[in-house]
């Protein structure tokens, strides 16, 4: 059987970043479940239970390398290039108002996050929501309620931060607020308790990528 590579991806990523990567695979490996591939989870790959894995540290010239390889008998058929671990999809819809704006609706028929603002076109609104799908998934989340905030970040790679808050009514809530100041999506609701607030978000970060786009008539 000759060789041949069913996926491959080259990108420069911050550290950050592919330690977010790095613990959505190993989240995938210690569930038992498809490995995402690639940032959008469009391509999984079904491991063995116990593959060969090898980690090797290697240099050529000026350049260092390290490798994790992972090795088991199969074939094709234990990829999948056209799946969508996404288990929500964004409505795009224009509000009462004229105003464009997203929600991202759990398959549940939960809606999970949305927009939080009304944008002029659905270019802009798709943009924002282009954002979110960036950010969202190693974006840090900060408890306000505590005044030592570095004792609650999770997780890194993005330039947006999730903010756990009460509201005036005792609820609590999550807003995703961009490096720049703007707020660029939130839960749309407020919870019982922080801890269903973080469940919240962490559904947002598990589904956003990959997640399609259908626009509500």
């Amino acid at each position: 059987m000759s060789d041949e590579t069913v996926y491959e991806s080259t990108t420069n990523r911050s550290r950050r970043a592919i330690a977010t990567y790095l613990r959505r695979v190993a989240t995938a490996l210690d569930g038992g479940q498809p490995v995402p591939v690639d940032d959008e989870q469009t391509v999984t790959v079904t491991p063995a239970a116990e593959p060969e894995m090898e980690v090797a540290v290697e240099q050529e010239g000026e350049t260092l390398s390290l490798d994790v390889e992972m090795e088991w008998e199969g074939d094709v058929d234990d990829v999948d290039t056209e799946t969508n671990v996404s288990k929500a999809r964004f409505e795009l819809y224009e509000d009462r108002e004229g105003k464009w704006r997203w929600r991202l609706v759990h398959r549940n028929g939960n809606i999970i996050a949305d927009s939080g603002e009304g944008y002029a076109s659905a270019q802009k609104a798709e943009q924002g929501l282009d954002s979110v799908r960036r950010n969202a998934p190693g974006g840090y989340v900060v408890d306000t309620s505590k005044d030592d905030h570095e004792e609650t970040v999770e997780e890194g790679g993005s330039n947006a931060t999730f903010e756990l808050f009460a509201d005036t009514g005792g609820k609590w809530r999550w807003r995703l607020v961009h490096d720049n100041g703007n707020i660029i999506a939130d839960g749309g609701q407020g919870y019982a308790s922080k801890q269903k607030a973080k469940q919240g978000l962490g559904s947002v970060k598990t589904n956003v990528r990959g997640a399609p786009v259908e626009r509500a008539e």
